[in-house]
């Protein structure tokens, strides 16, 4: 039996020299992208089910921007770097998280 995707993405993460970090924050993202869309391999999805998962951060969970562009950079790695499957065209537009204003 194949290793799991999440296991091939950690594998690609440290391949790479990634932080501990980063392949934490990654891999943890990538599994509630995953889950959110319950549970379909993100192979069957795409630039709507990403932009559906980021706005749903920015409007339900209220992530600040930061954590928004962490997320989809994490999705980012486990398409383009895992999944070989390249979304430099695909034009993604989520609704983008607003930043906290300190008075």
């Amino acid at each position: 039996m194949g290793k799991k995707l999440l296991d091939i993405m950690r594998d690609k993460i440290r391949f790479k020299h990634y932080s501990i970090k980063t392949e934490q924050s990654y891999i943890g993202w990538a599994k509630r992208y995953i889950i959110y869309h319950k549970k379909r391999h993100p192979i069957e999805m795409g630039k709507i089910e990403i932009e559906q998962f980021l706005t749903y951060l920015a409007t339900k969970l209220n992530v600040s921007p930061t954590t928004q562009n962490q997320a989809f950079n994490a999705i980012l790695f486990l398409y383009e770097q895992v999944l070989n499957i390249s979304l430099k065209d695909q034009n993604i537009q989520a609704l983008r998280a607003k930043e906290s204003i300190f008075l």
